[in-house]
């Protein structure tokens, strides 16, 4: 291959010399059928016996299984490498997409996980990584994997975490690796798990806990032991562990023991985790590396992939650098994205396809929003051309603060709260919101702050700033973060991540430069950088004993930027999109919707003083392809009316009122908001606030909370939220500072109408808005949507409760199985001519109404508790008197009726 340096290959490990990977009996293969046409994939799963250790005569069983699709011929191969507590089966389906997409795939269980025996060894060179070697070699002899040479396949590796480190690794030790992806994992183990010469104690008691829980040999808990069509496997039993070690290899069982109980790493920790770590071979990895991190992870940070890029890119191999959301602490949310780009980056570095779009040399992925439609994160890709670093471009902003001293209380408790795994980071994807939860104790940390930034920065690396420190006891472990604090005060720590550091011999203090967390945030303008300096931190291990620390400024907080990373446009960078599938997807949806895009008509002046008029409006569900949802619905309403919409289930109303919030699409007819038609995203719709089928809340934020995040989600100017006049109108009091996991059903949805409200929309969409509230809420409601109205703006009401709409709404739009049925004044439809009351003595019968209704110039007849509800089609009230008369039913009086519920029977011909 072009980018490949050739040259002998020195270091073969026990594999070459003594033959030492023999098959494990026969395979089993399984064929996977393909879905939608796609070629089936064969699966041959296989024990492969491997040396134990180098000099050993032990042996290890590796699991592992084979995917190939498509016929004969010669194709890349790819290794996927699983997480720590993983296994193979973890990555069927990854790969068989690989496999579908021309390339060979080999799956594997590591040492101690899954079905294969051995213990674990954090990716040892001497055991994991010669495994990698001598399964590559056993690729080489595959009749279906292209070789460059003899015994070298074309062969890339990608796996995430322990995964990840392992294909990097590989690489450093194996030159007939081509190309890597490696995703959120890292470049020195020693460096992540004591950074700074801090114990990372609860992601360290995590790691170990998690590895001591089974025996070797047997199926991890919670996971299968193989998949359903392939035969039955035994192991053989591990060797014997002392006791709590479980998978792990004793020696480093010995070292987690030693620094858990001192608090501190030793310098023999250090050299353990360093030699099995990435960096150790940091001059020979010489290949195309897409290295993929997760700006959440206080596990594995940012720091990591920058030192690999760092390395990397100076041995001269093409290096594209993603930082995606997400990572240890909240889950990895891109997968589907960062498979279609590695699936390029082989495509480019395997294939030799120059054509395969491999993606910016750096990317990242920033909040943009929420989705209203379903709550969710909105992610939109910012990116450059070349990788920035974590110190680019680096801005002063000054901070004030006097020298301040501080505690480390006894026993290191309570501690302050930054990320907590699989916690924090949920809380902490809020961040880009304005959003977040952090803790510091008072008397425990020290507090430095900037004056309000006059002009918005984005924060695109790690901060830095020299402080002095001194310790009475002469060594001080310290934790450093930087808050965004709103003009309210309320503070949110990016990403929820601290940087630790040990500082010693600072008796009579010490100047040190504290690197800070890496982070890609936002600090808008009018906001402040607050900087904290804590003696304690939940995630990490600080000295049991007592001591004062005290801490002074030594100069300004630099940070970094990357003016040159640019958001895109739309929600993803287009290249996330660019493989031949997204041509497929685009052209399949064409045929199948038979839709073609065309350009928004231009404003109507003539209607741009009306709120809303919707004209020959169509709509029918896929699945209901025989029935319309809507059809040919046509109303206008003007400024400073209350509009009720009526109709039974299923009449259609929701489906009109998403479409004229332009959250789905008409099959015909229009919907305009003063004078501009209503498609998804139209600026029009800014002035629309809308309540429809219920709100997603945050629980565990407070109400005030989660309307500050809806309208920072809208991207308008604070000041344009009229937030208070809402709040007056939700009358939540107190509880809008509480967590809305706590409200009643009636509380969420004051709150929920108190959001639709926001801004002070012209056109207010209220969808059942008194449910869950009691009487006098009901009452408060009705007087807020009247003098809504009554101030020159529009609401629209859809609900069940026929006496609040009679009382509240002015106009009134009847709709029935999804056809209008009537519009007008509430008077004109209560007390119209057409329908009559007819009070009969003694209960009428169905089959009198029915008789009614079959008269000659009547529309419909229906029982009512006073007699009987008849709309005229045609005949007078003389005429319908003269024959009920003929029918013998006994009449005892006929007007017109007065109220909402008996005309509103009359006009949809009763209960469907």
């Amino acid at each position: 291959m072009k980018l490949r340096i050739p040259r002998l290959r020195g270091r073969r490990l026990v594999a070459t010399a003594t033959a030492a990977v023999v098959l494990a009996g026969g395979g089993t293969w399984a064929v996977a059928s393909g879905a939608g046409g796609d070629p089936p994939v064969h699966r041959e799963d296989r024990f492969m016996t491997v040396p134990e250790a180098p000099g050993t005569s032990g042996s290890v069983r590796i699991d592992t299984s084979f995917f190939t699709a498509g016929g004969e011929g010669r194709r890349p191969a790819v290794l996927l490498a699983h997480g720590f507590g993983g296994s193979k089966d973890d990555l069927r389906d990854q790969a068989e997409d690989l496999a579908r997409s021309g390339y060979a795939v080999l799956t594997w269980s590591a040492r101690g996980f899954g079905r294969s025996t051995g213990r674990i060894g954090l990716n040892d060179p001497d055991r994991e990584v010669a495994d990698v070697s001598r399964l590559i070699d056993w690729l080489a002899g595959r009749p279906e994997v292209e070789l460059d040479r003899d015994k070298d396949p074309r062969v890339g590796i990608a796996g995430g975490s322990y995964g990840g480190a392992v294909a990097l690794l590989a690489a450093g030790h194996d030159k007939r690796v081509d190309a890597i992806a490696p995703q959120v994992t890292y470049w020195n183990l020693a460096d992540a798990l004591f950074p700074e010469g801090v114990f990372k104690k609860l992601w360290a008691g995590i790691f170990f806990t998690s590895g001591s829980a089974a025996t070797p040999g047997t199926a991890a808990p919670g996971r299968t032991a193989g998949k359903a069509g392939a035969a039955p496997r035994s192991a053989p039993a591990a060797p014997s562990a002392p006791l709590g070690c479980g998978r792990f290899d004793k020696q480093l069982c010995e070292m987690y023991e030693r620094v858990a109980v001192a608090g501190k790493p030793d310098a023999q920790a250090r050299e353990l985790l360093e030699r099995r770590s990435p960096a150790a071979v940091a001059d020979r990895i010489k290949v195309p590396a897409l290295l993929v991190q997760g700006q959440t992870d206080s596990l594995f940070p940012l720091d990591q992939s920058d030192a690999a890029a760092e390395a990397i890119g100076r041995n001269g191999a093409p290096v594209a650098v993603d930082w995606v959301a997400g990572g240890h602490d909240s889950g990895f949310g891109e997968a589907d994205r960062t498979a279609l780009r590695t699936r390029a980056w082989f495509d480019r570095y395997l294939k030799d396809d120059d054509s395969a779009s491999t993606g910016p040399a750096f990317r990242v992925s920033r909040t943009g929003g929420i989705d209203t439609t379903d709550g969710k994160a909105q992610l939109r890709g910012a990116s450059g051309s070349s990788y920035p670093g974590l110190r680019h471009d680096p801005k002063t902003v000054e901070l004030s603060g006097r020298r301040q001293s501080f505690a480390n209380p006894p026993g290191a408790a309570p501690p302050a709260i930054s990320a907590v795994p699989g916690v924090g980071g949920a809380v902490s994807q809020l961040s880009g919101f304005g959003l977040g939860l952090s803790l510091d104790f008072p008397g425990q940390h020290a507090l430095f702050e900037s004056e309000r930034l006059t002009e918005g920065v984005r924060v695109t690396g790690s901060p830095a700033v020299k402080v002095k420190v001194a310790s009475d006891t002469g060594e001080a472990v310290l934790f450093a973060k930087v808050y965004d604090v709103g003009p309210n005060g309320q503070q949110v720590l990016p990403a929820q991540l601290v940087a630790p550091v040990r500082v010693e011999d600072a008796k009579s203090g010490r100047t040190v430069e504290l690197k800070l967390p890496a982070i890609d945030h936002t600090f808008e303008s009018g906001h402040r950088m607050r900087l904290v300096i804590a003696s304690t931190d939940l995630g990490y291990a600080s000295p049991a004993a007592p001591a004062t620390y005290t801490v002074s400024l030594e100069g300004g907080l630099s940070v970094p930027t990357a003016p040159e990373v640019r958001t895109a446009s739309t929600a993803l960078p287009w290249w996330t999109w660019g493989l031949p599938l997204g041509g497929l997807l685009v052209a399949a949806a064409v045929l199948l919707t038979g839709r073609r895009r065309v350009t928004a008509p231009a404003p109507d002046p003539d209607l741009a003083g009306v709120p809303l008029q919707i004209t020959g409006l169509s709509k029918r569900y896929a699945k209901s392809a025989d029935r319309y949802a809507v059809r040919e619905l046509s109303f206008r309403v003007e400024r400073g009316q209350v509009l009720g919409l009526l109709g039974p289930n299923g009449a259609g109303k929701t489906t009109t009122l998403r479409m004229l919030m332009g959250l789905i699409r008409p099959d015909a007819g229009e919907v305009r908001v003063f004078g501009h038609a209503v498609r998804p995203g139209a600026p029009v719709l800014s002035r629309v606030g809308a309540f429809v089928e219920g709100a997603g809340f945050l629980p565990h934020l407070s109400g005030r909370a989660n309307l500050d995040l809806y309208w920072q989600a809208t991207g308008r100017p604070a000041g344009d939220a009229h937030i208070e006049e809402a709040l007056e109108i939700a009358g939540l009091g107190p509880a809008l500072e509480r967590a809305v996991r706590t409200y009643s059903q009636g509380m969420r949805q004051r709150l929920a109408i108190a959001q639709a409200m926001l801004g002070l929309p012209d056109l207010l969409i209220l969808d059942e808005p008194t449910n869950g509230l009691d009487p006098p809420q009901i009452r408060e409601m009705r007087e807020v949507m009247i003098r809504y109205a009554a101030a020159g703006r529009t609401v629209i009401v859809s609900s069940h409760l026929l006496s609040e709409v009679e009382q509240s709404c002015t106009h009134l739009v009847v709709m029935d199985r999804g056809r209008l049925v009537t519009a007008g004044p509430v008077g004109d439809i209560v007390g119209s001519g057409d329908t009559l009351l007819v009070g009969v003595e003694g209960e009428v019968s169905e089959v009198t109404a029915d008789k009614v209704a079959a008269l000659p110039g009547v529309a419909s007849a229906v029982r009512a508790e006073e007699g009987l509800l008849v709309r005229l089609d045609g005949a007078s009230a003389p005429q319908l008197l003269a024959e009920l008369v003929r029918l013998e039913i006994p009449v005892a009086s006929v007007g017109p009726h007065r109220r909402l519920e008996d005309a509103f029977l009359t006009l949809i011909g009763g209960p469907s």
